[in-house]
């Protein structure tokens, strides 16, 4: 069902902010820095910030009663729900892709200039490459492990240097995420040159 828009509803915003356990005092992205670039992004926009809710789960768990409470308020107001990155909503393209076709208006602030086709866009990059990276990650452990590798447990080994395994995956989740980011800022930036679709596309696949 599409959220009723009431007179002047394209003014409210309703704040939303996750973080997951792991992500707690390792990202950038902390609840506070999250809250002050909504509140930012609103502002410069001319909006008026009505509620702000946050979760401490996976961007997988579209069950979040943060999430829920801020749909629920988003239908109730028609307010635009306004998160500091994408994947503060959902890691799920197709939840994204289902709340854009019922009516929900969604922004992101480090996106400020996107529309509802660049956040798709955005979505499908962002999950196709942590798809990517975790199907390397199973088949480097299956590699190791026939190779005799000792896996998982504490065989008593500690590594003096580089990175644990969950921070390399950690990395290499957070790279992807910022390359899906490039290529959804690239594609904003062809939109406002009247370049769309699969001209689009096109452009960006031949620059590399």
């Amino acid at each position: 069902m599409r959220p009723a828009l009431p007179h002047g509803a394209a003014r409210l915003a309703v704040g939303l902010y996750r973080v997951s356990t792991a992500e707690q005092g390792h990202s950038g992205l902390g609840l506070e820095a999250q809250q002050a670039s909504v509140r930012a992004y609103v502002e410069a926009q001319g909006w008026t910030l009505v509620a702000e809710y946050q979760d401490v789960a996976s961007g997988k768990d579209d069950r979040r009663p943060g999430f829920q409470a801020a749909l629920a308020r988003c239908r109730q107001l028609g307010a635009v729900l306004v998160a500091a990155r994408l994947d503060r909503i959902t890691r799920r393209a197709h939840t994204l892709s289902g709340l854009l076709e019922e009516g929900y208006a969604i922004r992101a602030a480090d996106m400020p200039g996107a529309d509802d086709l660049m956040l798709r866009i955005y979505a499908v990059m962002a999950q196709k490459e942590r798809e990517l990276i975790s199907e390397r990650t199973r088949a480097a452990l299956a590699a190791a492990k026939a190779h005799g590798a000792a896996l998982g447990g504490d065989r008593g080994y500690r590594p003096h240097g580089g990175l644990s395994a969950a921070a390399a995956a950690q990395a290499q989740r957070l790279a992807a995420e910022r390359a899906a980011h490039r290529l959804a800022l690239e594609m904003e930036r062809l939109r406002a040159e009247g370049i769309v679709g699969q001209a689009a596309i096109a452009r960006v696949r031949s620059d590399g």
